[in-house]
Formats: structure tokens, C-alpha cells, sequence
């Protein structure tokens, strides 16, 4: 049987418009993925595998507390390199007789300061009492007595009425005893001044430091001054150092040594 022309027309428009809307579909799925490709359009969407990220508006005036990133400090005995032995030259040590290089090591602590926060300090001291010197300030980390700060001598030249002043923590110094011509234990790494310019050097000539007269009086206690008993004083005494603070004819509250067999005794 023949179809009429008009029904010819009909089925070849209607496949034609089938055509048309498969076209118009695969065109629509080819931009989907496109826009899913392309981060740069404004209407990607995520991956059904993908989370979408959530961001939380901090209002203008709020302060968000951040935790800071805390660099490893250390605690540990070291041998005096080359280096360090350059820097120590002609300020805290002088070429001598009594005292080598080999005799002394460097005593890395860390601290709380004044400003209850840990630090990292530097001690120089005989080979001898390196790890009792250790233990001690260990010790007084773990009570966090405060120390102001804990650097070598040599920042201030070997000088020491600076270092006192600056209430710096310190140990090995070849120098003789003020006022006299005798070497100081400090001259062995055997003595350890804290916080000098809050526990003074009291003599008959005077206060060492001078700045440090307003601390004379033990009886008003301020952060960082040495009281018999207390945990910096016990921690010394029970490793068999003496303290200054009991001498007789004078008083160096900041002042511990000790007296080594073959060294200085």
C-alpha cells in the first residue's frame, strides 16, 4: 500500500524533531561536564565523591586565638668546638695554667623567664659538675623558678658588672674576685651567679652591682631572689654546693660553688 504525500511529509518531520531534541540533549551533558572540568566557571559543581568546604565567617572585630608553632629547645652537654672556642677567646677565657679548653663544656637549658615563658639558655662549666649542672637547672624548670635570662658571658665581653646588670644568669669567667688578686671559682667553671642583679654581692666596700642596692633587703621578696630553703637553694645545696648568701663577712646572694678534688681544692 502506497502512503499519501502528506503523511511522508508528517513521518519525516516527526523523525527530524526526534533528531533535534537527542542534538539538544547531548549538547546539555557535554557543558554539564565541561563546567564540572573548568574550575574557572562560576557554575561547577562538586564530584558526588567530593565534600563541599565549609568556611566560617570570623566576625570583624573577634580575635581568634591561633596555637604558635614552639621550636624544639635542648637540654645537653657539649664540648667546647672551635668555634665557640674563638667567640670565648679573649673575653670569658684567657690562655692560663690552670684551666684548658678540654677542662670545660657548654650546658644547654631551657627555662621559664620573667615573662613565665620557656627559654633556651647557655651555660660554660667544668667537665666535672656538667651534668650535676644539668639535673640542677632541670630541676628548676620543672618548679619553674624564674631566671631572667641565661647567656654566656661573652655577649658582654667577659665584663662582668654588665652581666650583672643585665640580671644574666652565668658561669665560667677566668677573672680574680673583686677586689682582690685571687681567681675566682668562676675561673674554673665551678661557681654559678642566678639572677645577679636580684641577689647582689653585699661587701663592706659596697654592692656588686650597685644597681642592685634596692634588693639588699631580703625581707621584701621580689620574683627571682634566692631565700634559704627556697627551691634554687635546695637544689644547689643538695648537690653539695655552698651559697654566698651564707657567708659571714659578706653576703653574694646570687653566688653557688663548689670545691672539686685536683681543681680547685
Amino acid at each position: 500500500m502506497c502512503m499519501s504525500k502528506e503523511k511522508k511529509m508528517k513521518k519525516v518531520l516527526g523523525i527530524g524533531v526526534v533528531i533535534i531534541l537527542i542534538l539538544i540533549v547531548a549538547l546539555n551533558i557535554n557543558n554539564d561536564k565541561q563546567q564540572q572540568a573548568d574550575p574557572s566557571s562560576g557554575e561547577a559543581t562538586n564530584r558526588p565523591d567530593q565534600e563541599e568546604e565549609s568556611i566560617v565567617e570570623v566576625p570583624e572585630n573577634e580575635v581568634v586565638e591561633m596555637t604558635p608553632i614552639i621550636p624544639k629547645m635542648e637540654e645537653g652537654i657539649y664540648e667546647i668546638d672551635e668555634m665557640m672556642q674563638t667567640h670565648m677567646l679573649g673575653k670569658s677565657y684567657h690562655e692560663n695554667s690552670h684551666i684548658d679548653f678540654n677542662d670545660l663544656r657548654l650546658v644547654k637549658v631551657v627555662y621559664y623567664g620573667f615573662d613565665d615563658i620557656q627559654h633556651q639558655g647557655q651555660l660554660v662549666v667544668h667537665k666535672e659538675i656538667a651534668q650535676m649542672v644539668l639535673d640542677i637547672f632541670i630541676e628548676l624548670h620543672e618548679a619553674a623558678f624564674p631566671i631572667e635570662k641565661i647567656q654566656l658571658i661573652d655577649i658582654y665581653d667577659g665584663d662582668d658588672n654588665q652581666s650583672m646588670v643585665d640580671n644574666n644568669t652565668s658561669a665560667f669567667n677566668y677573672r680574680v674576685v673583686e677586689g682582690t688578686n685571687n681567681l675566682s671559682n668562676h675561673s674554673y667553671g665551678l661557681a654559678i651567679d642566678i639572677n645577679p642583679l636580684l641577689n647582689p654581692y653585699v661587701t663592706k666596700n659596697g654592692v656588686f652591682p650597685k644597681e642592685g642596692a634596692s634588693y639588699v633587703n631580703r625581707e621584701v621578696f621580689i620574683k627571682g631572689m634566692i631565700i634559704k630553703g627556697d627551691v634554687c637553694y635546695e637544689a644547689f645545696i643538695s648537690r653539695g654546693f655552698s651559697w654566698g648568701g651564707d657567708w659571714k663577712n659578706s653576703k653574694d646572694y646570687q653566688h653557688f660553688d663548689i670545691k672539686i678534688e685536683g681543681v680547685n681544692k
